[in-house]
């Protein structure tokens, strides 16, 4: 199903059954109905030094127990049962981010409009040569490896906010608005030596040394977060 193949190694395993908790390579996951795309994908996958796991349904997929990791999804768009836009949508709604490219021999613009509106990183139509291919898949674990980042940060974030007294809190939220201390004890009624008091605090618990770091880490926040804080 695809063009340029590289020269036929041992065949890679449909599960996950080799790969152990200390494996480094980004696991890439192949969800495809058909055997021969399954090993096709995967010989390349293992010729560029990634780790696959292989799918043949998305029930089987969704069933399997994945480990945590950086990588991504290769997904066809029609399978029999749930479609790899179907799955698309599941793992959006369940808060899986994990970087999605779709490689099918039916797809329309439509369809692809649709994919990549919702976060898809490629669509791409069979036969596809392995180097497009394989570029699509760079991409999706570089961006896979970098929302894992700023997601580690965010919780980190979140377990020192946390620790704040509701009026720490509140403290927070003004002076990542920029307001002054005396701003900020108009505002919320107390003294600006309290004000001091409170900022001194929550600079601690969250291990911030400057006012810089404080914006940025507010700015880090899920919005949601943020808007929580200010009610």
């Amino acid at each position: 199903m695809i063009v340029d193949q590289p020269p036929m190694r041992k065949s890679a395993p449909s599960s996950l059954d080799r790969r152990t908790s200390e494996t480094q390579e980004p696991l890439i996951i192949i969800v495809d109905d058909d055997a021969a795309v399954r090993e096709a994908l995967s010989e390349l996958i293992l010729s560029a030094g990634f780790e696959p796991a292989a799918f043949g349904s998305t029930r089987e997929f969704l069933d399997a127990d994945i480990p945590d990791g950086p990588g991504c999804l290769i997904l066809d768009v029609r399978m029999p049962g749930a479609s790899g836009l179907d799955l698309q949508h599941h793992l959006a709604r369940h808060g899986n981010p994990k970087p999605i490219i779709f490689l099918t021999g039916h797809g329309d613009i439509p369809m692809t409009v649709q994919a990549m509106k919702a976060g898809a990183v490629d669509f791409l139509t069979k036969p596809v040569r392995d180097q497009t291919l394989l570029d699509a898949i760079a991409a999706g674990v570089e961006r896979d490896i970098q929302q894992r980042a700023r997601l580690q940060v965010v919780n980190e974030h979140l377990s020192k906010l946390a620790l704040l007294t509701p009026r720490e809190r509140q403290v927070l939220r003004e002076v990542a608005a920029g307001r002054l201390n005396k701003q900020i004890a108009f505002e919320l009624g107390i003294s600006e030596i309290t004000v001091k008091l409170h900022r001194g605090n929550l600079m601690r618990k969250m291990q911030l040394t400057s006012v810089g770091e404080l914006v940025r880490a507010w700015e880090a926040l899920p919005a949601d977060v943020r808007e929580r804080v200010a009610a």
